[in-house]
Protein backbone atom coordinates (compact mmCIF):
# COMPACT_ATOMS: atom_id res chain seq x y z
CA UNK A 1 0.00 0.00 0.00
CA UNK A 2 2.61 2.11 0.52
CA UNK A 3 4.38 1.91 -2.64
CA UNK A 4 1.33 2.49 -4.41
CA UNK A 5 0.47 5.78 -2.38
CA UNK A 6 4.31 6.82 -3.32
CA UNK A 7 3.43 5.92 -6.92
CA UNK A 8 0.06 7.65 -6.72
CA UNK A 9 1.17 10.68 -5.07
CA UNK A 10 4.25 11.19 -8.22
CA UNK A 11 3.50 14.21 -10.62
CA UNK A 12 1.31 13.71 -13.58
CA UNK A 13 1.53 16.04 -16.89
CA UNK A 14 -1.66 18.32 -17.44
CA UNK A 15 -3.27 16.91 -19.97
CA UNK A 16 -4.96 19.56 -22.97
CA UNK A 17 -8.31 18.98 -23.70
CA UNK A 18 -9.22 20.47 -27.24
CA UNK A 19 -12.53 18.58 -27.28
CA UNK A 20 -14.87 17.97 -24.18
CA UNK A 21 -13.48 14.91 -22.61
CA UNK A 22 -16.06 12.05 -21.13
CA UNK A 23 -15.89 10.49 -17.79
CA UNK A 24 -18.31 7.51 -19.88
CA UNK A 25 -14.63 6.46 -21.49
CA UNK A 26 -13.83 5.53 -18.00
CA UNK A 27 -16.35 4.40 -16.66
CA UNK A 28 -18.32 1.31 -16.82
CA UNK A 29 -21.91 0.00 -17.23
CA UNK A 30 -23.87 -1.11 -14.24
CA UNK A 31 -22.61 -4.62 -13.15
CA UNK A 32 -23.59 -5.72 -9.89
CA UNK A 33 -23.26 -3.26 -7.84
CA UNK A 34 -25.08 -0.28 -10.21
CA UNK A 35 -23.02 2.47 -11.98
CA UNK A 36 -18.70 2.46 -11.39
CA UNK A 37 -16.56 5.31 -11.56
CA UNK A 38 -12.91 5.37 -12.11
CA UNK A 39 -11.37 7.15 -9.72
CA UNK A 40 -7.51 8.13 -9.25
CA UNK A 41 -5.74 6.97 -6.60
CA UNK A 42 -3.77 10.08 -5.47
CA UNK A 43 -7.49 11.24 -4.70
CA UNK A 44 -8.00 8.57 -2.29
CA UNK A 45 -4.60 8.97 -0.41
CA UNK A 46 -3.87 12.30 -1.08
CA UNK A 47 -3.82 15.08 1.63
CA UNK A 48 -3.69 18.05 -0.06
CA UNK A 49 -7.26 16.85 -0.79
CA UNK A 50 -9.89 16.57 1.90
CA UNK A 51 -12.47 14.13 2.84
CA UNK A 52 -15.33 15.83 0.47
CA UNK A 53 -13.24 16.31 -2.48
CA UNK A 54 -13.42 12.79 -3.26
CA UNK A 55 -17.20 12.78 -2.83
CA UNK A 56 -17.32 15.47 -4.77
CA UNK A 57 -15.23 13.88 -8.03
CA UNK A 58 -17.41 11.12 -7.81
CA UNK A 59 -20.70 13.02 -7.96
CA UNK A 60 -19.53 15.11 -11.03
CA UNK A 61 -18.20 12.20 -12.78
CA UNK A 62 -21.14 10.41 -12.73
CA UNK A 63 -22.76 13.23 -13.99
CA UNK A 64 -20.47 14.03 -16.36
CA UNK A 65 -21.10 11.28 -18.67
CA UNK A 66 -24.32 13.01 -20.04
CA UNK A 67 -23.34 15.06 -23.67
CA UNK A 68 -24.46 18.19 -21.43
CA UNK A 69 -21.20 17.20 -18.90
CA UNK A 70 -22.27 17.95 -15.46
CA UNK A 71 -24.54 20.92 -14.88
CA UNK A 72 -25.44 20.52 -11.48
CA UNK A 73 -25.71 23.73 -9.37
CA UNK A 74 -23.47 23.73 -5.85
CA UNK A 75 -26.87 23.90 -4.12
CA UNK A 76 -27.89 20.55 -6.41
CA UNK A 77 -24.16 18.84 -5.25
CA UNK A 78 -24.68 19.34 -1.97
CA UNK A 79 -28.26 18.11 -1.58
CA UNK A 80 -27.09 15.03 -3.59
CA UNK A 81 -24.48 14.36 -1.25
CA UNK A 82 -25.74 15.67 2.06
CA UNK A 83 -22.74 18.25 2.91
CA UNK A 84 -23.25 21.32 3.44
CA UNK A 85 -22.92 24.45 0.61
CA UNK A 86 -19.22 25.65 1.73
CA UNK A 87 -18.37 22.01 1.90
CA UNK A 88 -18.61 21.19 -1.47
CA UNK A 89 -17.35 24.67 -2.36
CA UNK A 90 -14.25 24.18 -0.50
CA UNK A 91 -14.12 20.50 -2.38
CA UNK A 92 -14.91 22.09 -5.73
CA UNK A 93 -11.49 24.74 -4.91
CA UNK A 94 -9.17 21.81 -4.00
CA UNK A 95 -10.31 19.79 -7.41
CA UNK A 96 -9.79 22.88 -9.86
CA UNK A 97 -6.72 23.96 -8.46
CA UNK A 98 -3.49 22.91 -10.25
CA UNK A 99 -1.33 22.14 -7.41
CA UNK A 100 2.32 21.79 -7.22
CA UNK A 101 2.06 18.69 -10.23
CA UNK A 102 0.51 20.74 -12.44
CA UNK A 103 -3.08 18.72 -12.48
CA UNK A 104 -6.33 19.95 -12.01
CA UNK A 105 -8.68 16.94 -10.84
CA UNK A 106 -11.92 18.68 -12.53
CA UNK A 107 -11.93 21.28 -15.18
CA UNK A 108 -14.76 23.80 -15.53
CA UNK A 109 -15.74 25.73 -18.30
CA UNK A 110 -18.40 29.15 -17.42
CA UNK A 111 -21.27 29.55 -19.75
CA UNK A 112 -23.89 32.28 -20.21
CA UNK A 113 -26.56 32.53 -22.66
CA UNK A 114 -27.23 35.30 -25.36
CA UNK A 115 -29.27 37.36 -23.02
CA UNK A 116 -26.80 37.51 -21.14
CA UNK A 117 -27.66 36.10 -17.69
CA UNK A 118 -24.91 33.35 -16.19
CA UNK A 119 -25.87 29.63 -16.16
CA UNK A 120 -24.47 26.95 -14.01
CA UNK A 121 -20.97 26.13 -14.88
CA UNK A 122 -20.00 22.91 -16.73
CA UNK A 123 -17.82 20.90 -15.07
CA UNK A 124 -16.35 17.41 -15.91
CA UNK A 125 -13.01 15.60 -15.00
CA UNK A 126 -9.82 15.09 -16.70
CA UNK A 127 -8.46 12.07 -18.64
CA UNK A 128 -6.40 9.65 -16.63
CA UNK A 129 -3.12 8.68 -17.63
CA UNK A 130 -2.64 5.05 -19.04
CA UNK A 131 -0.29 4.15 -16.03
CA UNK A 132 -1.98 5.95 -13.73
CA UNK A 133 -3.18 4.33 -10.57
CA UNK A 134 -6.93 4.18 -10.18
CA UNK A 135 -9.94 2.44 -8.45
CA UNK A 136 -13.28 1.65 -9.41
CA UNK A 137 -15.64 2.58 -7.15
CA UNK A 138 -19.64 2.48 -7.41
CA UNK A 139 -21.24 5.96 -7.91
CA UNK A 140 -23.80 4.83 -5.24
CA UNK A 141 -21.70 5.06 -2.49
CA UNK A 142 -20.79 9.12 -2.81
CA UNK A 143 -24.16 9.99 -1.34
CA UNK A 144 -25.08 6.71 0.74
CA UNK A 145 -21.54 7.14 2.67
CA UNK A 146 -20.43 10.27 4.59
CA UNK A 147 -16.99 11.46 3.05
CA UNK A 148 -14.74 10.35 5.72
CA UNK A 149 -16.64 6.62 5.73
CA UNK A 150 -15.95 6.92 1.72
CA UNK A 151 -12.54 7.29 1.78
CA UNK A 152 -11.81 4.41 3.57
CA UNK A 153 -14.01 2.13 1.52
CA UNK A 154 -12.05 3.59 -0.86
CA UNK A 155 -8.84 2.33 0.24
CA UNK A 156 -9.93 -1.29 0.97
CA UNK A 157 -11.33 -1.75 -2.44
CA UNK A 158 -8.25 -0.95 -4.03
CA UNK A 159 -6.18 -2.94 -1.21
CA UNK A 160 -8.67 -5.93 -2.18
CA UNK A 161 -8.54 -5.45 -6.07
CA UNK A 162 -4.84 -5.38 -5.65
CA UNK A 163 -4.70 -8.38 -3.20
CA UNK A 164 -2.53 -6.42 -0.04
CA UNK A 165 -3.12 -6.72 3.25
CA UNK A 166 -4.13 -3.89 5.40
CA UNK A 167 -3.09 -2.96 8.60
CA UNK A 168 -4.44 -0.21 11.12
CA UNK A 169 -1.40 2.14 10.64
CA UNK A 170 -1.87 1.97 6.85
CA UNK A 171 -5.79 3.34 7.11
CA UNK A 172 -4.66 5.69 9.42
CA UNK A 173 -2.52 6.79 6.92
CA UNK A 174 -5.42 7.70 4.81
CA UNK A 175 -7.48 9.44 6.68
CA UNK A 176 -6.60 12.86 8.85
CA UNK A 177 -8.03 15.50 10.59
CA UNK A 178 -9.57 18.17 8.69
CA UNK A 179 -9.92 21.02 11.21
CA UNK A 180 -7.76 22.45 13.96
CA UNK A 181 -4.22 22.31 15.18
CA UNK A 182 -3.91 18.99 13.98
CA UNK A 183 -5.32 19.65 10.41
CA UNK A 184 -3.17 17.11 8.01
CA UNK A 185 -2.29 14.59 10.59
CA UNK A 186 -3.37 10.83 11.03
CA UNK A 187 -6.16 10.19 13.01
CA UNK A 188 -5.86 8.33 16.46
CA UNK A 189 -6.43 4.20 16.37
CA UNK A 190 -9.68 4.49 18.19
CA UNK A 191 -11.44 6.86 15.57
CA UNK A 192 -10.36 4.97 12.89
CA UNK A 193 -11.52 1.82 14.39
CA UNK A 194 -14.55 3.85 15.22
CA UNK A 195 -15.13 4.73 11.64
CA UNK A 196 -14.69 0.95 10.38
CA UNK A 197 -17.14 -0.52 12.77
CA UNK A 198 -20.10 1.99 11.44
CA UNK A 199 -18.92 1.44 8.18
CA UNK A 200 -19.17 -2.14 8.66
CA UNK A 201 -22.57 -1.30 10.26
CA UNK A 202 -23.66 0.05 6.80
CA UNK A 203 -23.23 -3.02 4.82
CA UNK A 204 -20.72 -1.93 2.57
CA UNK A 205 -17.43 -3.81 3.70
CA UNK A 206 -17.50 -7.05 6.07
CA UNK A 207 -14.61 -6.87 8.29
CA UNK A 208 -13.26 -10.70 9.01
CA UNK A 209 -11.33 -10.56 12.20
CA UNK A 210 -8.36 -11.98 13.19
CA UNK A 211 -8.29 -13.77 9.72
CA UNK A 212 -5.93 -11.54 7.61
CA UNK A 213 -2.00 -12.52 7.82
CA UNK A 214 -0.06 -12.47 11.39
CA UNK A 215 -3.78 -11.94 12.62
CA UNK A 216 -4.78 -8.96 11.21
CA UNK A 217 -8.32 -7.65 10.08
CA UNK A 218 -9.27 -8.68 6.85
CA UNK A 219 -11.35 -6.19 5.02
CA UNK A 220 -13.64 -7.30 2.23
CA UNK A 221 -15.55 -4.55 0.10
CA UNK A 222 -18.80 -4.78 -1.48
CA UNK A 223 -20.26 -3.19 -4.33
CA UNK A 224 -23.72 -2.65 -3.18
CA UNK A 225 -24.26 -2.42 0.67
CA UNK A 226 -25.40 -5.95 2.23
CA UNK A 227 -28.89 -4.32 3.29
CA UNK A 228 -30.79 -1.30 1.94
CA UNK A 229 -29.35 2.52 2.81
CA UNK A 230 -31.15 5.31 2.67
CA UNK A 231 -30.50 6.62 -1.11
CA UNK A 232 -32.08 3.37 -2.15
CA UNK A 233 -35.92 4.77 -3.47
CA UNK A 234 -37.46 1.25 -4.20
CA UNK A 235 -36.76 -0.03 -0.73
CA UNK A 236 -35.98 2.13 2.00
CA UNK A 237 -35.22 0.77 5.85
CA UNK A 238 -38.91 1.14 7.34
CA UNK A 239 -37.33 2.29 10.87
CA UNK A 240 -34.39 4.54 11.09
CA UNK A 241 -31.27 3.77 13.15
CA UNK A 242 -31.64 3.97 17.03
CA UNK A 243 -29.49 6.29 19.16
CA UNK A 244 -26.54 4.64 21.21
CA UNK A 245 -26.52 6.58 24.57
CA UNK A 246 -22.95 7.03 25.40
CA UNK A 247 -20.95 5.12 27.54
CA UNK A 248 -19.40 7.84 29.45
CA UNK A 249 -19.88 11.42 30.51
CA UNK A 250 -16.82 12.54 27.73
CA UNK A 251 -17.95 13.07 24.53
CA UNK A 252 -16.63 10.57 21.79
CA UNK A 253 -16.29 12.12 18.13
CA UNK A 254 -14.55 10.41 15.24
CA UNK A 255 -12.25 14.17 14.55
CA UNK A 256 -10.31 14.91 17.89
CA UNK A 257 -12.08 16.94 21.00
CA UNK A 258 -12.76 20.14 19.50
CA UNK A 259 -16.43 20.50 17.35
CA UNK A 260 -16.09 21.78 13.49
CA UNK A 261 -16.35 25.57 13.14
CA UNK A 262 -15.43 25.80 9.40
CA UNK A 263 -19.00 25.40 8.71
CA UNK A 264 -19.89 29.01 10.52
CA UNK A 265 -19.21 31.40 12.80
CA UNK A 266 -19.05 30.70 16.58
CA UNK A 267 -21.23 32.73 19.12
CA UNK A 268 -19.72 36.22 19.91
CA UNK A 269 -21.59 37.08 23.26
CA UNK A 270 -21.59 34.91 26.07
CA UNK A 271 -24.81 33.04 27.17
CA UNK A 272 -24.98 32.29 30.98
CA UNK A 273 -27.44 29.19 30.41
CA UNK A 274 -24.51 27.49 28.33
CA UNK A 275 -21.32 28.89 29.26
CA UNK A 276 -21.45 29.56 32.89
CA UNK A 277 -24.76 27.10 34.23
CA UNK A 278 -25.48 27.91 37.77
CA UNK A 279 -25.97 24.85 38.38
CA UNK A 280 -24.86 21.22 37.27
CA UNK A 281 -27.78 20.34 35.11
CA UNK A 282 -26.98 22.79 32.80
CA UNK A 283 -24.20 21.55 31.59
CA UNK A 284 -25.18 18.10 30.23
CA UNK A 285 -23.92 16.49 33.96
CA UNK A 286 -20.54 16.25 33.40
CA UNK A 287 -19.51 19.88 35.11
CA UNK A 288 -20.17 20.33 38.32
CA UNK A 289 -18.89 23.64 40.88
CA UNK A 290 -17.44 23.72 43.85
CA UNK A 291 -19.22 23.65 46.63
CA UNK A 292 -17.41 26.61 48.33
CA UNK A 293 -15.18 29.10 47.33
CA UNK A 294 -13.51 32.65 48.12
CA UNK A 295 -17.29 34.22 47.02
CA UNK A 296 -19.26 31.79 49.35
CA UNK A 297 -17.14 33.73 52.26
CA UNK A 298 -17.68 36.91 51.55
CA UNK A 299 -15.77 39.94 50.24
CA UNK A 300 -11.86 40.18 51.22
CA UNK A 301 -12.19 37.19 52.65
CA UNK A 302 -9.60 34.25 51.74
CA UNK A 303 -8.95 30.43 52.59
CA UNK A 304 -6.45 29.74 55.45
CA UNK A 305 -3.63 28.02 54.80
CA UNK A 306 -5.09 25.52 57.23
CA UNK A 307 -7.69 24.81 55.33
CA UNK A 308 -5.27 24.90 52.26
CA UNK A 309 -4.60 20.73 52.68
CA UNK A 310 -7.92 20.12 52.76
CA UNK A 311 -10.16 19.39 49.03
CA UNK A 312 -13.11 21.03 48.29
CA UNK A 313 -13.39 20.43 45.03
CA UNK A 314 -16.34 18.10 43.33
CA UNK A 315 -16.92 14.27 44.08
CA UNK A 316 -14.25 11.68 42.32
CA UNK A 317 -16.08 10.45 39.38
CA UNK A 318 -13.75 7.92 37.06
CA UNK A 319 -14.77 6.67 33.81
CA UNK A 320 -14.94 2.26 33.97
CA UNK A 321 -12.28 2.35 31.50
CA UNK A 322 -10.02 4.39 34.06
CA UNK A 323 -10.60 2.09 37.11
CA UNK A 324 -10.36 -1.19 34.25
CA UNK A 325 -6.28 0.63 33.62
CA UNK A 326 -5.85 1.17 37.61
CA UNK A 327 -6.86 -2.84 38.34
CA UNK A 328 -2.83 -3.29 38.94
CA UNK A 329 -2.33 -0.64 41.71
CA UNK A 330 -5.96 -1.20 43.23
CA UNK A 331 -4.53 -2.06 46.58
CA UNK A 332 -2.49 1.38 46.48
CA UNK A 333 -6.13 3.45 45.35
CA UNK A 334 -7.24 3.85 48.78
CA UNK A 335 -4.15 6.06 50.03
CA UNK A 336 -4.31 8.54 47.21
CA UNK A 337 -5.86 12.04 47.53
CA UNK A 338 -8.60 12.77 45.46
CA UNK A 339 -7.00 15.41 43.26
CA UNK A 340 -4.26 12.88 42.78
CA UNK A 341 -6.79 10.46 41.20
CA UNK A 342 -8.70 13.04 39.10
CA UNK A 343 -5.50 13.90 37.54
CA UNK A 344 -4.40 10.28 37.42
CA UNK A 345 -7.89 9.81 35.43
CA UNK A 346 -7.03 12.72 33.01
CA UNK A 347 -3.75 11.42 32.18
CA UNK A 348 -5.18 8.16 30.98
CA UNK A 349 -7.96 9.77 29.23
CA UNK A 350 -5.82 11.37 26.97
CA UNK A 351 -4.16 8.69 26.60
CA UNK A 352 -7.25 6.85 25.74
CA UNK A 353 -8.48 9.50 23.38
CA UNK A 354 -5.22 9.56 21.63
CA UNK A 355 -5.27 6.25 20.87
CA UNK A 356 -3.25 3.71 23.13
CA UNK A 357 -5.34 1.16 24.07
CA UNK A 358 -6.67 -0.02 27.41
CA UNK A 359 -4.62 -3.59 26.95
CA UNK A 360 -1.94 -1.92 26.45
CA UNK A 361 -2.09 0.62 29.40
CA UNK A 362 -2.42 -1.69 31.54
CA UNK A 363 0.45 -4.05 30.51
CA UNK A 364 2.62 -1.04 31.04
CA UNK A 365 1.18 0.15 34.50
CA UNK A 366 1.08 -4.14 35.93
CA UNK A 367 5.18 -4.00 34.55
CA UNK A 368 6.46 -1.13 36.24
CA UNK A 369 4.48 -1.53 38.97
CA UNK A 370 5.44 -5.50 39.94
CA UNK A 371 9.41 -4.14 39.38
CA UNK A 372 8.67 -1.97 41.33
CA UNK A 373 7.50 -4.28 44.07
CA UNK A 374 10.62 -6.93 43.35
CA UNK A 375 12.77 -4.01 45.39
CA UNK A 376 11.39 -3.80 48.59
CA UNK A 377 13.20 -0.62 49.42
CA UNK A 378 12.28 1.32 46.33
CA UNK A 379 8.75 0.04 47.00
CA UNK A 380 8.67 1.12 50.84
CA UNK A 381 9.95 4.89 49.47
CA UNK A 382 7.25 5.05 47.04
CA UNK A 383 4.84 4.58 49.64
CA UNK A 384 5.70 6.75 51.87
CA UNK A 385 6.39 9.85 49.36
CA UNK A 386 3.22 9.32 47.35
CA UNK A 387 1.74 6.24 44.86
CA UNK A 388 -0.10 9.05 43.25
CA UNK A 389 2.89 11.01 42.25
CA UNK A 390 4.78 7.85 40.80
CA UNK A 391 1.74 6.77 38.92
CA UNK A 392 1.51 9.87 36.88
CA UNK A 393 5.19 10.23 36.86
CA UNK A 394 6.69 6.82 36.06
CA UNK A 395 3.78 4.19 35.82
CA UNK A 396 2.06 5.89 32.79
CA UNK A 397 4.56 7.55 30.53
CA UNK A 398 5.19 5.61 27.37
CA UNK A 399 9.17 4.99 27.17
CA UNK A 400 10.26 4.30 23.73
CA UNK A 401 11.40 6.79 20.90
CA UNK A 402 8.94 8.53 18.70
CA UNK A 403 6.82 6.13 17.05
CA UNK A 404 4.18 5.76 18.78
CA UNK A 405 4.02 2.06 18.78
CA UNK A 406 7.14 1.79 20.39
CA UNK A 407 7.01 0.52 23.93
CA UNK A 408 10.18 0.53 25.59
CA UNK A 409 11.96 -0.84 22.56
CA UNK A 410 9.58 -2.74 21.46
CA UNK A 411 7.06 -2.84 18.97
CA UNK A 412 3.31 -3.47 20.62
CA UNK A 413 1.74 -4.88 17.71
CA UNK A 414 4.88 -7.41 17.05
CA UNK A 415 6.22 -7.66 19.92
CA UNK A 416 9.56 -7.40 17.92
CA UNK A 417 12.22 -4.77 18.45
CA UNK A 418 11.36 -1.48 17.57
CA UNK A 419 13.80 -0.71 14.20
CA UNK A 420 14.16 2.56 15.44
CA UNK A 421 15.25 2.61 18.67
CA UNK A 422 17.92 -0.65 17.16
CA UNK A 423 19.27 1.80 14.62
CA UNK A 424 19.89 4.35 17.35
CA UNK A 425 21.75 2.24 19.38
CA UNK A 426 23.53 0.79 16.57
CA UNK A 427 24.36 4.56 15.83
CA UNK A 428 25.42 5.28 19.28
CA UNK A 429 27.63 2.44 19.53
CA UNK A 430 29.27 3.49 16.41
CA UNK A 431 29.80 7.12 17.93
CA UNK A 432 31.26 5.53 20.62
CA UNK A 433 33.79 4.14 18.77
CA UNK A 434 34.64 6.87 16.68
CA UNK A 435 34.98 8.49 19.47
CA UNK A 436 37.39 6.27 20.91
CA UNK A 437 39.58 6.47 18.00
CA UNK A 438 39.75 9.60 17.82
CA UNK A 439 40.95 9.86 21.09
CA UNK A 440 43.44 7.35 20.51
CA UNK A 441 44.66 8.99 17.64
CA UNK A 442 44.60 12.92 19.40
CA UNK A 443 46.72 11.39 22.35
CA UNK A 444 50.44 11.99 22.28
CA UNK A 445 52.66 9.05 21.53
CA UNK A 446 54.16 7.02 24.28
CA UNK A 447 57.25 7.33 25.13
CA UNK A 448 60.33 5.39 24.80
CA UNK A 449 61.56 2.93 27.46
CA UNK A 450 64.33 4.05 29.67
CA UNK A 451 67.58 1.81 28.47
CA UNK A 452 68.55 -1.04 30.54
CA UNK A 453 70.59 -0.45 33.83
CA UNK A 454 73.95 -1.43 33.62
CA UNK A 455 74.78 -4.53 36.18
CA UNK A 456 75.71 -3.43 39.34
CA UNK A 457 79.66 -5.14 40.54
CA UNK A 458 80.16 -5.20 44.12
CA UNK A 459 84.16 -4.62 45.29
CA UNK A 460 84.81 -6.54 48.19
CA UNK A 461 85.24 -4.72 51.53
CA UNK A 462 88.77 -3.61 52.49
CA UNK A 463 89.99 -5.30 55.79
CA UNK A 464 90.13 -3.17 58.84
CA UNK A 465 93.38 -1.74 59.83
CA UNK A 466 95.07 -3.53 62.29
CA UNK A 467 94.55 -2.51 66.15
CA UNK A 468 97.79 -3.53 66.89
CA UNK A 469 99.02 -5.28 70.30
CA UNK A 470 96.38 -5.43 72.80
CA UNK A 471 96.79 -2.55 75.60
CA UNK A 472 98.27 -4.76 79.29
CA UNK A 473 95.64 -4.94 81.58
CA UNK A 474 95.42 -3.26 85.68
CA UNK A 475 97.42 -6.27 86.75
CA UNK A 476 100.50 -6.45 83.67
CA UNK A 477 100.87 -2.65 84.15
CA UNK A 478 101.14 -2.97 87.98
CA UNK A 479 103.64 -5.51 86.86
CA UNK A 480 105.50 -3.46 84.73
CA UNK A 481 105.77 0.12 86.60
CA UNK A 482 107.20 -2.43 89.79
CA UNK A 483 109.86 -3.84 87.56
CA UNK A 484 110.68 -0.35 85.93
CA UNK A 485 113.79 1.20 85.28
CA UNK A 486 114.60 4.18 84.14
CA UNK A 487 116.43 2.80 81.08
CA UNK A 488 113.01 0.81 80.26
CA UNK A 489 110.87 4.00 81.05
CA UNK A 490 113.53 5.98 78.41
CA UNK A 491 112.59 3.25 76.01
CA UNK A 492 109.10 3.55 76.11
CA UNK A 493 109.32 7.44 75.40
CA UNK A 494 111.09 6.91 72.45
CA UNK A 495 109.37 4.32 70.81
CA UNK A 496 105.66 5.06 72.00
CA UNK A 497 105.79 8.62 73.07
CA UNK A 498 104.41 10.28 76.12
CA UNK A 499 101.17 9.37 76.15
CA UNK A 500 101.89 5.55 75.70
CA UNK A 501 104.44 5.56 78.12
CA UNK A 502 102.42 7.40 80.35
CA UNK A 503 99.39 4.98 80.58
CA UNK A 504 101.72 1.89 80.95
CA UNK A 505 104.22 3.44 83.69
CA UNK A 506 102.19 6.35 85.18
CA UNK A 507 102.76 9.67 85.54
CA UNK A 508 105.00 9.64 88.66
CA UNK A 509 107.69 7.64 86.73
CA UNK A 510 107.56 8.97 83.91
CA UNK A 511 107.17 12.80 84.04
CA UNK A 512 111.02 13.32 85.33
CA UNK A 513 112.19 11.91 82.12
CA UNK A 514 110.98 14.21 80.80
CA UNK A 515 112.40 17.20 82.33
CA UNK A 516 115.85 15.44 82.70
CA UNK A 517 118.60 18.41 81.98
CA UNK A 518 120.82 15.84 80.93
CA UNK A 519 118.80 14.71 77.95
CA UNK A 520 116.67 18.29 77.16
CA UNK A 521 118.71 20.85 78.15
CA UNK A 522 117.11 21.77 81.20
CA UNK A 523 114.11 22.65 79.04
CA UNK A 524 111.32 20.52 79.32
CA UNK A 525 110.14 18.06 76.25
Amino acid sequence: MTAAVAYAAAPAAAVPCPETPRASTGARPRAGGGFRVRVPLRLVVGGQYGDAALAVYIKIAALSVRAENCRAKVATLAEYLSLSKSAVERALTQLTTTGTDGVAEVLTRRITSRDGEGESAERWVRQMEADELFVWLPARAATSLPPRQLRLYAAISYAQARRMPLSLAELRAVVRHQYGDSAGEPLGERQVMRLLDDLESTGWISIHRRQGPRGRHAYEAHQRPLHPVLDDVAEEPTTGPVPVASASATPDIHDGSAPRTAEGSPATEEDRKTDRPSTSEGCGGIRRRRDAGSSARGHGEKRSNSEAGTYRGPGLQLSPRVWQVLEPVRPELPGISPYMLRRIGQEIGRQLSAGVGMERLTTRLLTRYSRLTAHGPAAENARRGDVGRWILGAGLPRHGCRLDSCESGITWSTGERCHLCANIAAEAERLAVVAAEQLLAAAPPPEPPAPPRPPTTWLPMPPPPDPGPEPPGPAEREQLRAAATPETVRQALAEHGAPAAIRLYGRALVLPHLTDPEHDGGTPA
